[in-house]
């Protein structure tokens, strides 16, 4: 099958220019294609996970992927899909966010010198960096007319709330990347958001303009959930590729919480599953919901992609442990994964009575509300059920030498160390 029919099988062609000819040189020839990564954080989020593992499926299908560090252009600000202006960052910030997020796409890509089509990373840095204003506004700027540029959904979007020149010159910096690329590296595909169709456009008419080079170009979905909520948030912020940011437990459950509505599209976006089992999971999904086949199969595939198999299987520890209540073999770093979000002390006293540690840690607002829960049976420490209103915390044991994890009722957690 053509990585275009596979991409169409997985609902990722959104818009394309000229499928025909695409398809044609795809099949003929190894093609080079490019996707660009502002550094707008010291970390990419899993909005950008769709357009990183499409130039993978490329990669795979034998042709050769760059993937571009916008080190240039996140100097700028892309003003596409934003309401308002970006905030500008330094170029220390934006140095450093660069470097942090070409790690990330290393994990993705291979760069292996021993393969012809090994994955290249560029910066466009090199090239945006050392412009004479001058010669850019004669050479390039002269090819995009105020008027083109106005019917671009990114700048018309921002009419009338108002766009800085920076910003809308930022069209004109993303569509020399592209005739670089295709000078330097015979690069003739760019891939990237739905969001990203009038800078890609645009940059096929400066390649058509100055080369007789023949371009293309390819837009992927937004990626939405069923019920209208934004892919990628929590109630505890945005989901990173960082395992620093958001933890392989987090990360796992994230995907594991997938809706019935969703999961068959995701698992055709984010995994490299065959098209056969996906069709399959999709009539289980729709037979036999309960056993959530497809959302485990999705949350493994893609936390294994992110972050490797050792992460992945301390994640599934970690599922496990908490459903069965049985945490006692978790590690000190699954403990500090697995309870990273609930509410944590530190304390210094060993010798603090049960009801007065579940004071401290936030568990009960009195000790009268303590004893009850504590006769009652809704107390557990480290997993073990306790109903001795004399305990003490020292006796109480400690998981990865110096915690205890407290549960009020079946879902409240909170953390206490002792130092």
């Amino acid at each position: 099958m053509s990585i275009l029919k596979d991409l169409e099988f997985r609902g990722l062609l959104h818009q394309i220019t000229d499928r025909e000819g695409l398809d044609k040189k795809l099949s003929e020839e190894r093609v080079v294609l490019y996707c660009g990564f502002d550094p707008t954080a010291d970390s990419l989020h899993i909005g950008s996970l769709l357009p990183i593992l499409t130039l993978r499926r490329f990669q795979l299908a034998g042709h050769i992927p760059l993937a571009l560090v916008g080190g240039g252009t996140g100097l700028i600000g892309d003003p596409s899909g934003k309401a308002n202006e970006r905030t500008l960052n330094g170029p220390e910030t934006v140095e450093a966010w660069s470097q942090s997020i070409k790690g990330q796409l290393s994990r993705f890509l291979d760069f292996s010198t021993n393969i012809e089509n090994s994955a290249e990373l560029v910066n466009n840095y090199d090239w945006l960096g050392s412009l004479n204003v001058i010669e850019f506004l004669r050479d390039v700027g002269k090819n995009f007319t105020v008027n083109y540029m106005l019917a671009k959904d990114s700048v018309d979007s921002r009419i009338t709330k108002g766009i800085s020149f920076t910003e809308f010159s930022y069209m004109i910096l993303q569509s020399y990347d592209f005739l670089k690329l295709n000078e330097t590296k015979n690069c003739s595909l760019q891939i990237g958001g739905s969001d990203q169709w009038g800078n890609i456009t645009a940059g096929l008419e400066l390649i058509g303009k100055t080369t007789e080079s023949r371009a293309y170009g390819v837009t992927l979905p937004l990626v939405t959930k069923s019920d209208g909520q934004k892919f990628g948030k929590t109630e505890g912020g945005a989901i990173w590729l960082d395992a620093n940011k958001t933890s392989p437990y987090q990360f796992y459950q994230f995907w594991l919480g997938t809706a019935d509505n969703d999961v068959i599209r995701f698992l055709k976006y984010f995994t490299f599953i065959s098209h056969e089992e996906i069709e399959r999971l999709e009539v289980e999904v729709q037979t036999q919901p309960e056993k959530r086949e497809a959302q485990k199969l999705l949350a493994r595939e893609v936390t294994k992609l992110v972050h490797g198999g050792e992460a992945l299987e301390s994640a599934l520890n970690i599922t496990a442990a908490l459903f069965s209540g049985n945490i006692q073999e978790l590690t000190r770093k699954e403990i500090e994964e697995a309870f990273k979000d609930v509410p944590s002390s530190t304390l210094e006293q060993e010798d603090m009575a049960l009801i007065d540690l579940l004071i401290s840690v936030g568990a009960a607002p009195s000790k009268r509300q303590a004893r009850q829960d504590i006769e009652s049976g809704a107390v557990t420490v480290n997993g073990v059920k306790v109903t001795d209103l004399d305990a003490i915390a020292k006796d109480l044991g400690r998981l990865g030498e110096s915690y205890l994890v407290i549960r009020r009722g079946k879902k409240n957690y909170y953390l206490a160390q002792f130092k």
